[in-house]
């Protein structure tokens, strides 16, 4: 049987024999955690092991947003603070490759981290290139304000979780560091010009087109779509993320629930499918709101079926040889004892 278009979570820290039937019935390609579904490493194991015993797959995708600084579901006691992505472009010294190596190391820390729970994909980088004029949306989670830069951390983020066993996930394609409002309240509108989208916004992407993953932005640009946000859009998939970025890996959207987008939730699973998501994100764990986007994302066939057979055929079998003990001793150095814990 082949898996539903969708990622779904569950509400609380114990998968329910409800949850549970439900998911052998729908078998969501994969699932994504939060904090409310986060006590301690042994629960969380349970949980990731519950989850895949439900739709039968030993291998399926369990996400987990870890960023750093104010996105992470992960936190004291039990795993260390992470700092946010501006942290590291903030680090003390000019030589980018310092700041680079402690970039991939701290992703490295957190592939750790993840791995031992078994939670295999990780919803960062984020490579969105902040505009300062604008609301401060993405703000602190940016490795700075120039795109090289952050192309250049970016990919050592990726490359530090990939070597521990993690797919690391782009965010948010084709870039949000324009948007003047949170996506979770409200619609964006971009309306820079396409020559300055492509030399600012969309240039850490086409730098990372090699990536398994990405996560869509529930932005308007008026410059390629100006009815839909990029989740919706056709003409966007086609135009900017598979052609002027040439990503061509996994493509799923941000979660679908997200007040930017307007109609039902079938509705917003079909249009997003529609437009190139390969697979459709809901959050929240209600079982409700779950069954219709199910319904809505449909079945994973073609080539959405063949880019997440890739993505999760990245997932190193055994990870890079590594020194935790050692790794958090450097780490600690190079942030002077500030995110210690």
């Amino acid at each position: 049987m082949k898996p539903a278009a969708c990622i779904l979570g569950c509400a609380g820290p114990v998968l329910t024999p409800t949850e549970a039937a439900f998911f052998a019935r729908v078998q969501p390609w994969g699932f994504i955690l939060f904090g409310r579904n986060v006590e301690a490493p042994e629960q969380v194991r349970n949980l990731v092991s519950a989850l895949r015993a439900a739709v039968g797959r030993v291998g399926a995708p369990v996400l987990i947003d870890q960023e750093g600084g104010r996105v992470q579901r992960l936190g004291p006691p039990h795993w260390r603070r992470y700092p946010p992505g501006r942290a590291y472009g903030a680090l003390k010294g000019n030589d980018p490759l310092f700041k680079r190596e402690i970039v991939r190391l701290g992703a490295r820390l957190l592939a750790h981290d993840l791995a031992a729970l078994g939670i295999n994909v990780n919803c960062m980088p984020v490579v969105d290139v902040p505009d300062v004029a604008c609301a401060d949306v993405i703000g602190d989670r940016a490795f700075g304000d120039m795109p090289d830069e952050v192309a250049v951390l970016g990919r050592a983020a990726c490359e530090g979780l990939i070597a521990g066993g993690v797919l690391p996930v782009i965010k948010h394609i084709p870039g949000q560091g324009r948007a003047q409002a949170d996506t979770h309240l409200a619609m964006s509108v971009v309306d820079a010009a396409w020559d300055d989208l492509i030399e600012r916004d969309f240039s850490p992407f086409r730098s990372l087109s090699d990536m398994p993953m990405a996560m869509t932005a529930h932005v308007v640009y008026s410059a390629v779509d100006r009815q839909r946000p990029a989740t919706i859009s056709r003409r966007v998939f086609q135009t900017v993320i598979r052609e002027a970025i040439g990503f061509n890996g996994l493509v799923m959207s941000d979660d679908i629930s997200m007040k930017a987008l307007t109609g039902g939730l079938a509705q917003r699973a079909r249009q997003a499918r529609w437009a190139g998501c390969d697979v459709v994100l809901h959050c929240n764990g209600d079982l409700a709101e779950m069954d219709l986007v199910a319904t809505g994302a449909g079945t994973l066939t073609g080539r959405a079926l063949k880019r997440a057979d890739a993505a999760l055929a990245r997932v190193a079998r055994s990870p890079e040889p590594f020194d935790a003990s050692a790794a958090r001793a450097r780490y600690d150095e190079a942030f002077e004892g500030r995110w210690a814990a």
